[in-house]
This record gives structure tokens, C-alpha cells and sequence, in this order.
């Protein structure tokens, strides 16, 4: 009798547990995310206050809160200034070259990885591919600028040697877009792969066995059951790239471009910190940086839905 008393006790116990509020009852997890929240908190949402420069005639003396109101006036001449449109049209064509190139770069690495069998040539590939994710823009933009100087660098060193004329490579207009391109792709390739390669390891392997009794090869294989097994993980960075559609690399532009690729190498964010250190128009690229911040969002809703419908999970 004791003993079923005692269980019918704890019974009860488990259920008023389960009946609290879901903070009480996972508060070990709310307190292992808390640092991050607050992190969020302090370095993400309490600097959006900021963005009510766009709307103020900004002065340095009189701070944020003091400065005089003018409305819509920055948006109104950001959307006249004769150097908007070229700043637009070049992010949106970098930022979609980089899309092109770079976002299908890391599957297909991630796909030939996930084919070796020899772990110790795998895991070196895969080491030597991410490393240069941690290498600041800065020590990279110092390389590229000694690897292709018309001068010393090696590349014109080697064209020089095959008879023809030095290229000035960071100076020339039709060139420059596509180096920061594929020194982008370069740099994140192999970071990128990881979530592929993670996502390539949850399919289940009787899949693979089961395509190889019926004779599918290993093209077949990866056309049919790995490219479909990490489309949602594909959805999901497809959906984030796009709502960063207009983030088209400030530090590595900033350490690349100089006055003679202007018209085809500044973009959004180059043009607000050039603008806004150079000329104190604090007001005017604030309004630049809200609108490139709205249109991403927009973005990102759009593309979100369209996945939805389509039939995947989305971001949300």
C-alpha cells in the first residue's frame, strides 16, 4: 500500500511539473541560450535605435535625441543623388555573381568529399579548403595585391613570360568584379561545405546500398538520393543568402577597389562608409543602410513564401 501511494505521489508530482509554464519546466535550456540572447540584445537590437538618424538632421553636439527632425528629406535625395543607381547596380551585380559562383561552389565540394574513401586525404582536403575562412579580408587583399601587381606579382611574372603584356588586374574594370568573386569563393568554400557535408551524413545509408544492387553508379547516387537528401539544407542557405542579397562584401571590396574601378567596384556599404566618414552625411547613409536593410527583408519574406508554397520548410 505504502509503495502505491509513494508511486501515485510521484505521479502527480511528474504532472504538476508538466503542467508548469514552459519556462519553469526547460529552464536549464533558457539559461544555457541566455548568453547568447543577451548577446543578441545588447549588440543587435539596442543599436537600432541609431536608425532614426535617417530621419534627423544629425548633429554631433546635440546627439541622436536633440537633433532637429526632417522627415523624409535623406531618402528623398538619396533617391536623386546622381551616384545612387551606379551604387545599387553595383551591389546587386556583385552580390548576384557571388550568388552564381559561389553558392553552388560549396555543394559541389561537399558532394566530392562525401565520395572519398580515404579519410586521412579527406580530413587534409577539408582542413586546407576552410582554413582561409579565418583569414582576415585584410592579409588576403595584401596577397591578391602582391600576387597580381603588373610589376612584381607572380601572375604577370608568368604572362610576361609567355610573351604578352602585363595586366593590371585590381585596375581594370572588366576584370575586378570577377576578383572579388572568385577570391570570395575561394575564401568560404570550404567553410561552407561543412553544413553540406553534415547534411550528407543524415542520409541513411541503405539508400546507397539499395541504388547499388539496382546498378545506379555513383552519379546516379548523388544525383537521386544525395542532392535530394540535402535540399532543405540548401532552401534554408538559398532563403539567408537572398535576404543578404545587398551585402555584397564591404571589407573585402574596401581593402580591394581604389578611384579606378568606382564605377563598377562601390557598393552600398563602401559608398556609406566613403559618404559618411568623408562628408559627415551621417543622415544620408544612414537612410541608405535602413533601405538596403528593408529590401533584404522584403526579400527574404518573398523568397521565404515561395518556398513554402513550393512545398519546403522555410526559415519560418
Amino acid at each position: 500500500m505504502k509503495a502505491a501511494t509513494l508511486t501515485s505521489i510521484r505521479d502527480r508530482q511528474r504532472e504538476k511539473r508538466a503542467q508548469r509554464h514552459p519556462l519553469l519546466r526547460y529552464w536549464d535550456l533558457y539559461l544555457m541560450v541566455l548568453p547568447a540572447l543577451v548577446f543578441l540584445i545588447i549588440f543587435k537590437y539596442v543599436p537600432m535605435y541609431g536608425v532614426i538618424i535617417a530621419f534627423k538632421d544629425y548633429n554631433l553636439i546635440q546627439g541622436v535625441f536633440h537633433s532637429k527632425w526632417v522627415g523624409l528629406q535623406y531618402f528623398r535625395e538619396l533617391f536623386t543623388f546622381d551616384e545612387f543607381p551606379r551604387v545599387i547596380r553595383n551591389t546587386l551585380l556583385i552580390s548576384l555573381m557571388k550568388l552564381i559562383v559561389g553558392f553552388p561552389a560549396p555543394i559541389a565540394l561537399a558532394l566530392l568529399l562525401n565520395e572519398l574513401r580515404l579519410e586521412k586525404f579527406k580530413r587534409a582536403v577539408q582542413t586546407v579548403t576552410y582554413l582561409p575562412h579565418f583569414i582576415s579580408w585584410v592579409v588576403i587583399g595584401g596577397i591578391a595585391v602582391d600576387l597580381l601587381s603588373p610589376n612584381s606579382g607572380i601572375v604577370n611574372k608568368v604572362i610576361q613570360a609567355l610573351g604578352f603584356q602585363p595586366i593590371f588586374f585590381l585596375s581594370d574594370e572588366g576584370l575586378f568584379r570577377w576578383i572579388l568573386v572568385f577570391s570570395d569563393t575561394w575564401k568560404e568554400i570550404g567553410w561552407g561545405a561543412i553544413i553540406y557535408l553534415a547534411a550528407l551524413l543524415g542520409i541513411n545509408e541503405e539508400l546507397f546500398q539499395a541504388a547499388t544492387v539496382d546498378g545506379a553508379g555513383r552519379l546516379r547516387q548523388i544525383w537521386h538520393i544525395s542532392l535530394p537528401g540535402i535540399r532543405s539544407t540548401i532552401v534554408i542557405l538559398l532563403l539567408l543568402r537572398i535576404g543578404h542579397v545587398l551585402d555584397a562584401g564591404f571589407e573585402q571590396v574596401l581593402v580591394m577597389y581604389n578611384p579606378t574601378v568606382y564605377d563598377v567596384g562601390d557598393i552600398i556599404d563602401t559608398y556609406v562608409f566613403r559618404v559618411g566618414l568623408g562628408t559627415m552625411q551621417f543622415g544620408l547613409t544612414t537612410a541608405a543602410g535602413l533601405f538596403k536593410s528593408v529590401i533584404g527583408c522584403i526579400l527574404l519574406v518573398m523568397a521565404n513564401t515561395i518556398a513554402r508554397r513550393m512545398g519546403e520548410e522555410g526559415i519560418y
